[in-house]
């Protein structure tokens, strides 16, 4: 059964956690299509929130087409959620990113440096269309210097 946490301290809107929780499980496989989400009354007695606050989230979820509410059945996982992403392609990245944290790590950046380097680089990424304007890592600018 898949259950739901919240952080009070993240700044990031209640409903907003449910979603990003939902939509990362589904990225990572915790949660497959046919799952049934708990239902309302269940995360509200667990995270002590208003019930409007999950039914946004759910609503929200829906609009994303990422799952499907039943009436007096519940809410679950549809079928082709449109996140999924190829097993192997996930193993790859994933790969690449433990890799790349761990040097980042070696090079001295903390938890709070490397979310803001993140947040950074989409930013820049927005701004630009695209974010692969400076594509350089770390072993790169040491080998041109």
């Amino acid at each position: 059964m898949f259950v739901f946490h919240q952080d009070s301290a993240s700044g990031v809107p209640p409903y907003l956690q449910l979603v990003h929780q939902v939509r990362g499980a589904l990225l990572l496989g915790y949660l497959l299509p046919g799952d049934r989400l708990p239902v309302i009354r269940e995360v509200v007695a667990e995270l002590a929130i208003n019930p409007n606050t999950v039914a946004k989230a759910y609503r929200q979820l829906e609009h994303e087409g990422l799952v499907l509410g039943r009436p007096g059945l519940g809410t679950f996982v549809a079928e082709s959620p449109r996140t999924a992403v190829p097993s192997g392609s996930y193993a790859v990245l994933r790969r690449d990113l433990e890799n790349w944290l761990r040097r980042a790590e070696a090079a001295g950046l903390g938890e709070a440096d490397v979310t803001a380097l993140i947040a950074a680089v989409r930013r820049v990424g927005a701004a630009d269309g695209d974010g692969a304007e400076d594509t350089e890592g770390p072993e790169d600018a040491e080998g041109a210097a």
